[in-house]
């Protein structure tokens, strides 16, 4: 966005949109269009006030702060340069988080008291949901950096401001926070967008170096002189040889895109081995050298190593790749191998305009499910709206799922209710046991599937919604749909991909993911160590048909860790239900399985469920002892204690 639109070609553009919901092609920039879309669907009033809490708890904003140290650290430095450049500009300098809420400021003490009373301070939520088009909420939405001057603004009260905004992102490309200039419209910074973006990549550059310390890191640029300088790339290096980190530049001097991090060795995209360019390090340490890329360009790198860096991998360890082994569906890979399968098809959709169909038992985790692939995607920091269709009353459901416009019916709110499908706006819908929906309801969601727009109750225009979809139910769709209890043309609409979860019983990875829990359940009651499962009762919970699947293992073990008595660290069985305790009894004890199967640990002796756990753990992180033991829920060391001498697989 340019602030070179005529205000009369806004007028005109801001009432055709007021009018018939949509922003007239050619009269605006595209993503000024776009943002001013979003803005409407939010239900903002470009004469009204902002959604958002101006000011929320103290409480909150130090939980935020505390959450982003690091960016924080970094940040300050780069911020207070970035302010002597703008100094007598009336501007302030802002650092906000990924969701648009404003951590720190810096601004000039005339502008101040004018930011101020548009609460452009400290703990305002500056996102395009809550206060319409500004620089921060939309370079939150566009994912690039944007300037937005006077009158494009969406809310008329900003329309004093200009801002420019530009993302901060992790050496993995995840968007870390937003860095902004914002100030007086009469007396912007001419160069507002180029100084943010350079501060923007500065701090990028500081928070790679200092969290890819354990890594050799590579300084690229296509002259020697220029390594150093804000415009070179860095890439962070495992000690194997995989790029595990990147700054933008990096990326495009590469040829490589974020998701490429993790993936990708260094052989692949520099004409170098990693132990050649070490050597020439250890020989020349201050020489840059050349070398090409696969397009035959040519680029000058310097080693840095730090003392943690010169670290061999076992020759036996698979490498550890970040893409996708450690995105959110990773993280709860425990090795089954039916589970993985699910997430694996899951992942390669994610991101594109297919809806996603998830199918199992009541309680195997469908809805976590869906939260690790709504977070594993590109729309992560946009809302995930989780929708039972079974728990809303059918009188309410229409409203609740559609919103409604003030005194729409008798006891509607006064004023009005935007409805879940459109706070899902740019984010992720999850209707969970979608066949509970009535088959009125099922029309209308089918029109919003087609038309990508709401019509509110009452209301007599649409509004545009952009969500990812993803379902879940425990019925056989296809079955109710032939039998006229589940519309067909709605299946087909919601059934781009299906995937099957495992029932617990069904899972080859008990053992790893009783762990796994039991671990996050240690963190949730503070208990501050590691618990275990006594021998007899592990073996016997493993060959248990869990009936109510992962949420009854859950259970199980929460009210268990509670009944843990102070000095102990093992559950047994004065710890578990009575219930559960006769049921565990009167089934046949487990026998040792010379002739079994490894993959099933059910089927094991204690040792065997637990090697086998150790090993599946290791599978799924590819060999990562640090990310195997998290999956496992015990420490690393206690993870080398129990391997012994035995190598990984």
């Amino acid at each position: 966005m340019r602030p070179n639109t005529s205000p009369v070609a806004l007028r005109q553009a801001r009432q055709h949109l007021l009018d018939s919901g949509q922003c007239p092609s050619g009269l605006v920039d595209e993503r000024l269009a776009r943002s001013w879309s979003r803005s409407l669907a939010a239900g903002l009033v470009p004469t009204g006030r902002p959604q958002g809490i101006d000011h929320p708890s103290s409480g909150t904003l130090r939980q935020v702060l505390a959450s982003n140290p690091e960016l924080l650290a970094h940040s300050r430095p780069v911020m207070e340069y970035l302010f002597e450049q703008v100094r007598h500009s009336q501007s302030v300098v802002v650092l906000a988080d990924r969701r648009g809420m404003l951590m720190h400021t810096l601004g000039d003490p005339v502008f101040v008291g004018k930011a101020e009373r548009v609460a452009l301070t400290s703990g305002a939520s500056w996102h395009e949901a809550h206060r319409g088009t500004n620089a921060i909420g939309t370079a939150l939405a566009e994912g690039c950096a944007v300037e937005v001057h006077g009158s494009e603004h969406y809310l008329e009260r900003n329309g004093f401001l200009t801002c420019a905004a530009s993302p901060i992102l992790s050496a993995t490309g995840d968007l870390l926070g937003i860095l902004d200039i914002s100030g007086d419209y009469r007396n912007g910074h001419a160069h507002a967008l180029g100084l943010v973006s350079t501060a923007a990549r500065m701090i990028e550059n500081r928070l790679l170096a200092a969290t890819c310390k354990r890594n050799i890191r590579l300084h690229l640029h296509r002259d020697p002189e220029g390594i150093g300088s804000v415009a070179e790339g860095i890439v962070a290096v495992s000690a194997d040889g995989w790029i595990v980190g990147a700054n933008r530049v990096a990326l495009a001097q590469l040829g490589l895109h974020a998701r490429d991090v993790g993936a990708t060795l260094l052989e692949r995209v520099l004409d170098v081995r990693l132990d050649d360019l070490l050597s020439h390090h250890k020989r020349r340490p201050q020489q840059p050298q050349a070398l090409r890329t696969p397009q035959g360009g040519l680029l000058f790198a310097q080693v840095q190593v730090d003392a943690a860096a010169w670290v061999t991998p076992s020759p036996s360890a698979p490498a550890a790749r970040a893409t996708p082994a450690h995105d959110a569906l990773a993280q709860l890979d425990t090795g089954d191998t039916r589970w993985r399968s699910a997430a694996d098809k899951a992942r390669r959709v994610v991101g594109k305009p297919i809806a996603v169909l998830v199918q199992g038992e009541s309680g195997v985790g469908k809805e976590v499910f869906a939260r690790a692939l709504h977070a594993s995607g590109p729309r992560c920091d946009a809302p995930f709206v989780a929708i039972n269709c079974a728990a809303i009353p059918e009188h309410l459901i229409e409203s609740e799922l559609f919103g409604h416009v003030a005194g729409a019916f008798t006891g509607a709110r006064k004023e009005g209710h935007l409805g879940r499908l459109r706070e899902a706006h740019g984010g992720t819908l999850f209707l969970d046991e979608i066949g509970d929906m009535p088959l009125a309801l099922q029309t209308r969601l089918l029109r919003v599937l087609q038309e990508r727009s709401v019509t509110p109750v009452g209301a007599s225009k649409a509004v545009p919604v952009d969500f990812a979809l993803v379902c879940a139910t425990h019925n056989q769709l296809l079955q109710a749909a032939e039998q006229g209890r589940f519309r067909q043309d709605l299946y087909y609409r919601i059934n781009g991909l299906t995937v099957q979860l495992p029932a617990l019983r069904e899972r080859s990875d008990f053992v790893a993911l009783a762990q796994r829990l039991l671990a996050d359940l240690a963190t949730e009651q503070g208990l501050g160590f590691e618990v275990q499962v006594a021998p007899d009762l592990l073996a016997r919970l493993a060959v248990y048909p869990w009936p109510g699947n992962l949420r009854q293992l859950a259970n199980v073990l929460r009210t268990a860790c509670a009944m843990l008595a102070e000095g102990e660290d093992t559950l047994g069985w004065d710890h578990m239900p009575d219930d559960l305790v006769q049921a565990l009894t009167a089934a046949p004890a487990p026998a040792p399985a010379q002739n079994e199967s490894a993959a099933n640990p059910a089927a094991l002796n204690l040792q065997q469920l637990s090697q086998a756990a150790i090993d599946q753990a290791l599978q799924a992180a590819r060999g990562n002892m640090s990310q195997a033991a998290r999956q496992l829920g015990i420490s690393r060391q206690t993870l080398y204690r129990k391997l012994g001498g035995r190598s990984t697989p």
